[in-house]
């Protein structure tokens, strides 16, 4: 269990409620995420290039979504947040970018085998039944299995600090805080999903050129049963999105079509604050 000190119950942000009830509605909740990758023309006044991929949602962090199908041990409900999360293979380059755009700016492959991360980030859901686009602009942050351990890295503080800000103490919660685990959570995200789906993290090197048969421990369709596989559990991350600005833009109806811009106002101190809300043309 971290020590990061958390907030006090507290409600939920403005938009959560709307966004968890299109979250729901969706047959697949899939969204574009954008992320910073570095230039590759050295030449250019522009450092970096977006670079997007679709995702699919995976729930708010600390909330992990209930699943007949998940034997992994839960948390107690201890935290609720409004940080939404997705998984990824450490092996792909959202990865990299999101410690390389980092105010860590790392940027060795040795650098972002771990967590850490917090570079800028986009995410834009399109709820097409409904006629309403979600987007949210923020940072992510990167847990991976060194997120618990004997010795804390600067990514590891950096993700308890930064994502633990957001993390609200339920009520009835603060008796089973000393309970609750990162690394808990972490595996009942892998849990959650398929064995199929965990059986991706055994794939050959996503992105690498097709060069006669991968070996037998890298092989394309397999099943994975086991929790605590130790190779696709080396691969296996949860990104967990701190929103900073979230729009929602109702387009239903044109005659009444509407933005909501809600802005989080963070206190200097602590990171701490609340969200403001605007409503604009859309």
């Amino acid at each position: 269990m971290s020590t990061t000190t958390h907030t006090r119950p507290s409600p939920a942000a403005p938009w959560r409620s709307a966004f968890e009830s299109h979250m729901s509605e969706m047959p697949s909740p899939e969204f574009v995420f954008a992320s910073l990758h570095s230039s590759p023309d050295s030449k250019t006044p522009t450092p970096y290039v977006p670079r997007l991929r679709f995702c699919i949602y995976r729930g708010m962090w600390s909330q992990l979504p209930e699943n007949k199908h998940n034997d992994a041990p839960k948390n107690p409900r201890v935290y609720d947040s409004d940080l939404p999360t997705f998984t990824t293979d450490v092996r792909m380059q959202k990865v990299g970018e999101l410690f390389e755009s980092s105010a860590g700016k790392a940027s060795k492959n040795e650098q972002v085998q771990g967590s850490g991360g917090g570079g800028p980030c986009e995410a834009v859901f399109w709820i097409k039944e409904k006629g309403m686009q979600w987007r949210m602009k923020g940072t992510a942050f990167i847990v991976a299995p060194d997120i618990e351990g004997p010795e804390e890295s600067s990514g590891v503080r950096t993700v308890k600090s930064e994502v633990g800000a957001r993390m609200r103490v339920v009520e009835g919660g603060e008796e089973k805080e000393g309970e609750w685990s990162w690394g808990r959570e972490l595996t009942g995200h892998f849990g959650n999903c398929s064995p199929g789906m965990r059986g991706s993290w055994r794939n050959p090197p996503p992105g690498t050129p097709v060069k006669g048969e991968p070996d037998k421990d890298h092989q394309l369709g397999q099943k994975v049963t086991d929790l605590h596989d130790p190779i696709a559990r080396s691969n296996f991350r949860v990104v967990v999105i701190k929103p900073d600005e979230v729009e929602a833009t109702d387009i239903s109806n044109p005659e009444t079509a509407r933005r909501r811009k809600y802005t989080f106002v963070a206190d200097a101190q602590d990171g701490k604050g609340e969200w403001t809300e605007e409503e604009l043309w859309p």
